[in-house]
């Protein structure tokens, strides 16, 4: 947990980061994963695991494979970021690849496991995997005391509906706050109209958030938990890894970003005395952190 002063400063709040950014594999996504895979039978586990991910879970099943004694195939974009796909690679796992903008990797990982007989960990949609990654704030809670706020990014929302039922659960009255890419926006909307609801998928720099639609069971969570939805854009996201750079001393990635950004730009709104932030990981190579991070954005 990380504190800085002239965040403090900058926010109008006692702001206590989480960060993921220095959990094995690089984000949260190894608390889930791991819980889900060391669940599975001696059986299963004979017969390994797979999964789909853009990069981190992806890292995280395939760390969490080899820490337990079995395989791991992973479903990964053809575009999704080389460093993610090298630790992926780097911890033992085989990689098999789509295009996230024509095909549905739900679909083809469904069919690899069914076809290889392995079983599926899924990046959000379980309940295993969303109770391991709500530790994240069950720590931080356990570390600060009491919050009355607490900011984190949402993706497919497992890691929202985890950190939100383990806040919740000690602080009912605590304000949780979801934090989306302005490009995908999809679970700002599906609060909105009381459904999911599915919109192209986006293009942003926040890859680990580029997805079209909500988890069915991360949003039935999401949907009673979850108070609210902010948005923030893609040179915002810039901005707050550039600030995590020069004045937190911390690598972040897009994604782990966006809450930051949020508070940066004031877009959480009016804030309690003391917030917390799950910064979710830093997984982004030397080149694309320069690219994204330099004078020319």
């Amino acid at each position: 947990m990380l504190r800085s002063r002239t965040l403090d400063a900058l926010a109008g709040a006692e702001v206590f980061l989480k960060c993921e950014n220095f959990q094995r594999v690089g984000a949260f996504k190894f608390r889930g994963a791991y819980n889900a895979v060391s669940r599975l039978t001696p059986e299963q586990l004979s017969r390994g695991v797979a999964a789909y991910s853009s990069g981190n879970h992806a890292q995280a099943v395939a760390l969490a494979a080899r820490e337990l004694g079995t395989t791991a195939v992973i479903v990964m974009p053809e575009d999704a970021p080389p460093s993610k796909r090298a630790a992926t690679v780097g911890y033992g796992a085989e990689i098999v690849t789509y295009d996230r903008y024509t095909e549905d990797r739900v679909a083809i990982g469904e069919a690899l496991a069914a076809e290889r007989g392995l079983a599926l960990i899924p990046p959000y949609e379980h309940p295993h995997v969303m109770a391991g990654q709500g530790t994240a704030a069950l720590e931080l809670l356990e570390e600060t005391g009491e919050l009355g706020a607490l900011l984190t990014p949402v993706g497919g929302g497992g890691l929202m509906a985890g950190s939100a039922t383990a806040a919740k659960g000690l602080h009912p009255g605590i304000r949780t706050v979801g934090v989306e890419p302005e490009a995908g926006d999809d679970t700002k909307r599906s609060l909105e109209a009381g459904r999911r609801v599915s919109i192209p998928v986006p293009r942003t720099i926040a890859d680990g958030q580029a997805l079209h639609t909500p988890g069915e069971l991360t949003f039935s969570v999401n949907r009673r938990l979850l108070d609210e939805v902010v948005l923030v854009t893609d040179d915002e996201i810039r901005d707050a890894m550039r600030f995590a750079f020069e004045r937190l001393k911390i690598v972040v990635e897009p994604s782990g970003a966006t809450p930051l950004a949020a508070l940066l730009t004031g877009r959480a709104g009016a804030l309690p005395r003391r917030v917390g932030v799950v910064v979710s990981g830093g997984n982004v190579d030397a080149g694309r952190f320069a690219e994204l991070c330099g004078s020319g954005g």
